[in-house]
């Protein structure tokens, strides 16, 4: 592990640190400025973070591995993006207000279409590398997944390649999509359904 990998394995806890004291300045001193402070804290300096991250160290698809001298930007990725897997409610309620929580992808660099419907009980863990269409319905506790890791010759292989979700598909709740997987236009897939890898659904 590298040294920027070992520095980023803090970062959310940089972020409780500037989240709390954010939080302490609006408890004291109330205002626009403060209530903003926290929101950014929570919502806006992780994707500054990551855009910066993405810039200098862009996450390639295909296969890697997190063993060795090489930094890997994978890794750093998620770890700015962990403490939304950590604590899954604070993206939760942005998929309670309709439209925000695909202007979230977007921010992360993320293609997503028109009129899609997020659940709340949803998991991604890769937000830059989805690709969705318009009128898309994603169901309760869906996953999805554009890495894979898997143990080979005492290392840990990393695969990585984007989800793409076509247009007015119905994703029932409870599947999981791997790394790779697409899923066509008009597709319906049924609820805990398990799409594997470069798998293609029509």
């Amino acid at each position: 592990m590298t040294l920027l990998s070992k520095i980023l394995l803090f970062f959310p806890t940089l972020i409780f640190i500037i989240t709390g004291t954010a939080i302490f300045y609006f408890v004291h001193s109330p205002s626009i400025f403060s209530l903003l402070a926290v929101l950014f804290s929570i919502y806006g300096f992780p994707v500054v973070v990551y855009r910066c991250h993405q810039w200098i160290y862009p996450v390639q698809e295909g296969i890697s591995y997190l063993q060795g001298k090489e930094y890997s930007p994978w890794w750093g990725s998620h770890q700015i993006q962990s403490i939304y897997i950590a604590i899954p409610a604070l993206e939760a309620m942005l998929r309670l207000i309709p439209g925000v929580f695909s202007i979230w992808l977007r921010l992360w660099g993320a293609k997503v279409g028109r009129d899609v419907y997020w659940t709340p009980g949803l998991e991604i863990a890769d937000r830059g590398l989805i690709e969705i269409g318009d009128r898309v319905v994603i169901g309760h506790r869906v996953g999805i997944y554009s890495h894979v890791i898997k143990p080979r010759k005492q290392n840990l292989m990393l695969y990585i390649k984007k989800v793409k979700i076509g247009s007015n598909v119905f994703v029932g709740a409870g599947s999981h999509l791997a790394p790779g997987v697409v899923i066509n236009d008009y597709t319906f897939i049924a609820a805990d359904t398990n799409l594997y890898p470069n798998q293609q659904v029509q």
